[in-house]
């Protein structure tokens, strides 16, 4: 996969964000080694943008679809204001098992739970509102999520969903795949829903910002 914006665009924007913790660094060695799809993985900016949105935001209950191997998670978790706390979707239980094992090393092992299942039946398990939501999981599924959380969003509350340029397969009327339908669904949906407001950014591979109207 490769993202919207040139190499070494990224590598400058890169060199200009706070470097990750040792810990996360590791995470990324490991993932990049060991784990299918490291493209998957967050990353330093991203990663920073997403502990900076809750930092803003300060939110007491986040929920995150597709942990992979917790770097986000963890990333998040370092902007969570006292009482804070993280409920983060995982259907691999490989993915999972890495997860668990760095955030049991960070200091943020107390703040985020690891759900192993299909998200959407983790969603209708788990009760209340959420400050944050950060949907990284399954394309195909991306309309379900929203249309499962967008109402459990509390006031002032924020969604964020991954991914929403598709390393610009958007654009391409040839793709089919299942991924690129159910990315090109979900941006349709936002776009014209009159619930909303949103944004869309061109930070690594797309990330649309959501709330309530």
């Amino acid at each position: 996969m490769s993202f919207i914006v040139p190499e070494e665009i990224e590598a400058y924007a890169e060199a200009h964000t706070t470097p990750p913790t040792p810990l996360l660094a590791e995470l990324a060695e490991e993932t990049k080694a060991t784990l299918d799809s490291p493209q998957m993985l967050t990353g330093p900016i991203e990663g920073r943008f997403l502990e900076l949105l809750v930092h803003a935001l300060a939110p007491k209950r986040v929920l995150e679809l597709g942990t992979y191997s917790g770097y986000s998670s963890i990333s998040m978790a370092a902007g969570l204001p006292e009482g804070g706390r993280i409920d983060t979707c995982e259907f691999d239980e490989t993915h999972a098992e890495v997860a668990q094992r760095y955030i049991g090393r960070s200091p943020y092992a107390d703040r985020i739970t690891v759900h192993l299942g299909p998200a959407l039946e983790t969603i209708e398990k788990l009760e209340g509102e959420f400050d944050f939501v950060f949907v990284d999981a399954d394309k195909e599924n991306y309309v379900n999520y929203y249309e499962a959380l967008l109402p459990r969003l509390a006031d002032g509350g924020l969604m964020a969903l991954d991914n929403t340029l598709w390393s610009g397969r958007v654009l391409d009327g040839s793709d089919d795949s299942e991924g690129t339908r159910g990315i090109k669904a979900i941006n349709d949906r936002i776009a014209s829903d009159e619930r909303v407001t949103s944004v869309m950014l061109t930070v690594r591979d797309g990330v649309t910002l959501v709330r309530r109207r």
